[in-house]
């Protein structure tokens, strides 16, 4: 079973773990090591047990713990050589990396990687789809605008893990956000709002395939999780799509675990709802 896992969502760090029962793939680092293990110990996996680390693009809040974490692992980090090349200096301790095309697919363990172009202020960003057993996860971290490529690329996935970074009128109204930086925000190589993730997930959701939305990296200033969650409901009752489950991840919290399928609607609320601060599931001994 193909499941996935968000250790933190936001400007303040974001990091991902793809597994299934034999592969564990960490996506990104942008939390600090020190936090990474221990929200990798709370859902019950060991660093040592990592086959890859996954590298969405070169930004601080994907990456700031890459250089410490990886100091006592031997584990390989897979990235594009532009991104490779721009983190370089700041990773010395990895001792493997894998570099990667867009369109090529691999794999890690029992999971086949494929990457494709997104557009966002980084010097190559990436987005991913990750399958097993013909199931797929869609993985859209930051992203300026929604391309053909893109739209094509998670045209049939059953889960999306997506950040739906502002809602159009909080940002337009936030007093401390300089225009400049609004205007970065809200650019085509900036992040995506409420609505554009809501008009992306209804062109795809018609197909009958997609199951769940995990929205991410939700701004604490220019969002919330309820009005992000209502816009991609409301974009998908509109075009009489029910079925698909729409969820938040926490921001400095570990959300999940999510598997690509659940068996009933039952399954689905308990992985949602569990509360790893209070060591309360683990999944693996």
């Amino acid at each position: 079973m193909l499941s996935f896992i968000s250790l933190g969502s936001g400007s303040s760090g974001n990091s991902a773990l793809v597994y299934t029962e034999k592969t564990f793939v960490l996506v990104d680092a942008g939390i600090s090591a020190k936090q990474l293990r221990i929200r990798l110990k709370d859902v019950g996996v060991d660093p040592d047990k990592l086959d890859g680390i996954l590298i969405t693009h070169e930004h601080g809040d994907h990456t700031k713990g890459l250089e410490v974490f990886c100091r006592k692992l031997d584990v390989p980090i897979y990235c594009n050589a532009v991104t490779r090349e721009s983190l370089s200096s700041n990773v010395s301790s990895a001792e493997i990396w894998r570099i990667i095309e867009c369109g090529d697919p691999f794999s890690v363990g029992d999971i086949v990687i494929n990457g494709f172009p997104v557009m966002h202020d980084a010097v190559d960003p990436m987005g991913f789809i990750f399958e097993k057993n013909g199931k797929k996860l869609g993985f859209v971290s930051d992203v300026g605008h929604v391309t053909e490529v893109m739209k094509s690329a998670l045209s049939a996935v059953d889960t999306i893990f997506i950040e739906a970074n502002y809602d159009e009128t909080l940002l337009q109204n936030d007093e401390r956000r300089p225009w400049s930086l609004k205007q970065r925000i809200a650019s085509r190589h900036g992040h995506l709002s409420n609505k554009q993730v809501a008009e992306l997930v209804g062109s795809i959701a018609g197909g009958g395939m997609l199951q769940r939305v995990v929205l991410a990296h939700l701004s604490e200033d220019c969002n919330s999780p309820e009005i992000a969650k209502a816009e991609i409901i409301l974009a998908l009752s509109m075009k009489g799509i029910s079925g698909v489950e729409v969820i938040c991840a926490k921001r400095n919290q570990v959300s999940g675990p999510f598997m690509v399928e659940c068996s009933d609607e039952k399954d689905a609320q308990f992985y949602e709802g569990g509360d790893y601060s209070q060591g309360e599931f683990i999944l693996f001994d």
